[in-house]
């Protein structure tokens, strides 16, 4: 399949970054390395990527702990480099199947066999790969001694009764300061005389807990709270004891920068429907991204690994308005970019440069607040963000620009697992104007397969616009140890 010239150039500066991370040796593999006795009687790459893949099954002598860890960390037992080749062959898998729908009939449910008709490059790899995240939920249930106020992750399931809580301090993924903090949370419960919420019909009152941190270190810490039949004055007591033991007691080892307190009676609840009280500290916490500083909030959406989303916005940047000094020419910004799924502001802001415009459309108002206050905090005056359902902003947003003659190139969509509504594709996919358009998926065989079949379809009766067609993909490992990595995917027309 013949590619854009555009889509060349990006293809060779996308590559040109690989060869300098390959050189700074971003990989932690050599190809002159000897090879063991031990290592001779170990299972080969096949057998042990095959191993990798399939569920876990345990035997009495497995720990608890690595239990957990083929759980939360399936790929943990493997090297990187193996890890790499896993999540590559499991995307070009699910693109395959992708080529294969767009094969057969638009109509059929079912993709025949077909070789990949673009490019997809190798996985760009994490910058760090242990302790990376900045973001934990740990919950609270029985553990392995049948201790109730257990903190940790489960194994198990509740329909079938076998849920056991087992502490994550031996997960490569977890940063030191998140074991910690859910250590003193575990000890803050157990001496607490209240019980913890294990089923909300069963009573209870201490849930889960979240911890969030930045590169600098700030910490800010979460805790849910089911109040069940406690007056305020209760409430109001066992706050005042979740403060004193973490400001002054054993807890102020954690050194916390904001402590936050949510009372629910739902599973998941929003800013909106139940606050987020600050019970001690700063109200936000700020993270800086490719030189930009973003401020978070309790309840706000932020990559859960700093170092690798400056190289997943870099691609998304370079994909969306690549940069004409890397082609040859000069560096010239113009044109409008719309960022659908904006979050808080984060891809919008460090594209902001390369275009004249910036225009997010995010559901959470919460994010867009954020957005707003993250572009002037970098003093960044070409971006506006509206908040709203996409599917009910996007169409009249797309006719007052077709109205202004306002010059929309190219679009980033980065939606949840749920993907994106259907009103949402039909409206970028019959604006004309929209010649490119960036996929971001964390879960493209799922819902976003609906919406890339939708995009590249013949045209019909309501996507009467031009179809898509895929161009390029960039798997980019967010999340090193895990089976997961975010697509990115580019279409054109």
């Amino acid at each position: 399949m013949a590619l854009s010239a555009t889509c060349c150039r990006t293809v060779m500066f996308v590559k040109r970054r690989i060869c300098v991370a390959s050189r700074m040796k971003c990989l932690p593999f050599s190809t002159n390395e000897t090879i063991s006795a031990d290592q001779r009687k170990q299972p080969s790459k096949k057998k042990r990527l095959r191993k990798s893949q399939r569920k876990p099954t345990w035997t009495d002598n497995v720990s608890w702990e690595d239990r957990l860890a083929d759980v939360v960390t399936p790929l943990w037992r493997l090297s990187y480099e193996e890890q790499l080749e896993v999540k590559l062959k499991h995307q070009r898998m699910i693109l395959s199947q992708l080529c294969g729908y767009l094969s057969a009939d638009s109509q059929s449910s079912t993709p025949v066999k077909t070789r990949l008709n673009f490019p997809v490059l190798p996985v760009l790899p994490s910058p760090v790969r242990d302790g990376y995240r900045n973001k934990s939920s740990f919950s609270v249930n029985r553990g392995v001694d049948g201790n109730p106020k257990t903190v940790g992750f489960y194994i198990g399931r509740g329909k079938e009764g076998n849920i056991i809580c087992v502490n994550g301090d031996h997960l490569l993924n977890m940063p030191e300061k998140h074991k910690l903090v859910a250590r003193c949370y575990q000890d803050f419960v157990r001496l607490s005389s209240l019980e913890p919420c294990l089923l909300f019909h069963t009573g209870g009152h201490w849930r889960e807990v979240t911890v969030r941190t930045n590169a600098e270190g700030h910490t800010m810490v979460i805790v849910y709270f089911h109040p069940q039949t406690l007056t305020p004055e209760d409430v109001a007591h066992h706050k005042a004891e979740l403060v004193d033991y973490f400001t002054r007691g054993p807890g102020s080892v954690c050194q916390l920068d904001s402590l936050f307190f949510q009372e629910s009676k739902m599973t998941r609840c929003t800013h909106e429907k139940s606050p987020y009280q600050l019970l001690y500290g700063q109200p936000h916490m700020y993270e800086e991204v490719l030189g930009f500083k973003f401020r978070i909030s309790a309840d706000a959406f932020f990559q859960v690994n700093r170092s690798a989303a400056e190289v997943l916005y870099r691609t998304v940047r370079d994909l969306c308005v690549p940069n004409q000094e890397d082609c040859g020419g000069t560096s010239k910004a113009g044109g409008t970019l719309l960022d659908v799924c904006c979050g808080t502001g984060a891809i919008g802001i460090t594209t902001s440069p390369r275009v004249g415009r910036i225009i997010g459309v995010e559901l959470v108002e919460q994010a867009v607040e954020d957005a707003r206050h993250n572009a002037a905090l970098n003093n960044v005056l070409n971006c506006e963000f509206i908040p709203g359902k996409a599917e009910v902003v996007l169409p009249g947003l797309m006719s007052q620009l077709s109205s202004a003659g306002g010059d929309l190139s190219a679009a980033v969509v980065n939606p949840s697992r749920a993907g994106l509504h259907y009103r949402v594709v039909r409206a970028l996919r019959n604006q004309p104007g929209i010649r490119r358009l960036v996929f971001v998926s964390c879960k493209p065989d799922g819902e976003a397969m609906r919406n890339f079949r939708e995009l590249c379809c013949p045209p019909e009766q309501k996507l009467t616009g031009k179809a898509f067609t895929p161009t390029l993909a960039v798997p980019v490992d967010m999340f090193p140890h895990t089976p997961h990595c975010e697509l990115v995917l580019l279409f054109e027309r």
